[in-house]
């Protein structure tokens, strides 16, 4: 790996596109940050690849980067192995190499505009035992992670079964699809013991008060055509609906420049982002499964049948926000949302952490802190016409669940006291 091979004149205009992409965080960002922009935009801009899918690919990346890493510098517990190194050794190259090769067994068919990418990344490393040290503990932890996720569960037949009877799933407007990723549910997680360890209470009883609250919440606020959703409720809803895995990789790209982390504490920053929103990924897919209950769209068009007095129909109702094509409960988004506010709140042991963000429909949303992004996206998914607010508040507590499973459990410190980075805040 350590000798690359002339391009070809053809790579070129790949290698172009993709660098393009990166220019803006090459000045400023560490290895790892970079890379982390690098498999983002090639799983989800460029493979197309939904949010729970690019989450759990994101993890595997980042859970080999940071075993490649921590190799080196030896500061906390490995997640997988912890391959022969020197703490001379280069993180940079190691990080690198760890993210390409993992990144290639996953999109394969990027390999060429990936090469180029790293090759830039080693190019900017001097020659030398440092730099060949690094790329070696980097092919290791990439090749434990692939060995590690084989036959994982991933892209297995699973579908949602469809109901017809009242508060079953069934898919809706505007493709009545039936989500292609449900095999999500199937999938190993990467910390937690199962996917179904976490399971929430369930959604309300159709014939129940709280569900008729509920529903006249959605009916009102989250209708197409609503007169009761303020603009600021609007705009937030759609900043929210971008592809929330990228969303906050975004986010976490921008926070992790703004505290000025090094190669080692983002490398384990990310990785415990995207493995405990990964599990929290699984979860909810798994409960999704079990409880298979329908989508606003359908209780409000077809509320005649729910045996609940206090509903009413309308048959001609639309959400602001097209709605996904899985179960209802519980809210996939939230499961991801509240496990990211959670980590980067336990990593920097602070609450108080204040970023802006303009997502890819040049949005704009600022927060002061992390607790008041999470708050917001808990009514964003009622307001956008696609969640009952119990699936939101019980993801929240998934997220949570998770989070603390990871705390407990993995990405100790080897000295046995608390983080450097806790310390500072």
């Amino acid at each position: 790996m350590s000798t690359r091979r002339a391009r070809a004149a053809g790579l070129v205009v790949a290698v172009a596109a993709l660098l393009a992409l990166a220019v803006p965080a090459i000045a400023r960002a560490d290895t790892v940050t970079q890379w982390n922009l690098n498999a983002t935009n090639a799983l989800i801009d460029t493979a197309g690849q939904a949010p729970p899918v690019s989450v759990l690919h994101l993890a595997m990346v980042h859970g080999a980067v940071y075993d490649a890493v921590n190799a080196i510098d030896g500061g906390h517990e490995p997640y997988l192995s912890s391959p022969p190194a020197m703490p001379w050794y280069s993180t940079d190259a190691a990080a690198a190499t760890a993210a390409y090769l993992v990144l290639v067994s996953i999109v394969p068919g990027q390999q060429l505009a990936l090469e180029g990418l790293y090759d830039s990344s080693l190019a900017a490393i001097p020659d030398g035992p440092a730099k060949a040290g690094g790329i070696n503990v980097g092919e290791a932890a990439a090749a434990a992670m692939i060995a590690a996720r084989m036959n994982d569960g991933r892209f297995g037949p699973f579908r949602f079964p469809v109901g017809n009877t009242p508060g079953a799933w069934r898919p809706v407007l505007p493709a009545f699809v039936n989500d292609p990723n449900a095999w999500l549910k199937d999938v190993k997680p990467f910390l937690i013991e199962s996917s179904s360890q976490f399971r929430t209470k369930g959604p309300n009883a159709l014939t129940g008060h709280k569900y008729a609250e509920e529903f006249a919440e959605v009916k009102s606020l989250g209708s197409l055509t609503s007169t009761t959703r303020t603009l600021d409720q609007t705009l937030a809803s759609r900043y929210w609906a971008e592809q929330p895995a990228g969303t906050w990789s975004r986010i976490a790209r921008g926070i992790v420049g703004q505290e000025g982390l090094s190669n080692v504490d983002s490398a384990r920053l990310f990785a415990m982002l995207y493995m405990t929103a990964a599990d929290a990924l699984i979860t909810v897919w798994d409960d999704k499964a079990h409880w298979l209950f329908w989508r606003p769209i359908t209780a409000i068009r077809e509320a005649d049948t729910d045996g609940n007095p206090a509903t009413a129909p309308d048959t001609g109702w639309l959400p602001l926000i097209p709605t996904p094509p899985y179960p209802e409960h519980p809210s996939g988004h939230l499961g991801l949302s509240s496990s990211m506010v959670l980590t980067l709140q336990d990593f920097f042991k602070t609450d108080e952490i204040a970023w802006t963000d303009t997502n890819n429909a040049g949005l704009t949303r600022s927060y002061t802190r992390l607790s008041q992004a999470l708050d917001e996206i808990v009514g964003v998914r009622v307001w956008s016409g696609i969640h009952f607010l119990t699936a939101d508040e019980q993801s929240v507590k998934i997220g949570k669940q998770v989070e603390k499973w990871r705390e407990h459990h993995y990405f100790k410190s080897m000295h046995g006291d608390e983080d450097d980075q806790g310390d500072d805040d």
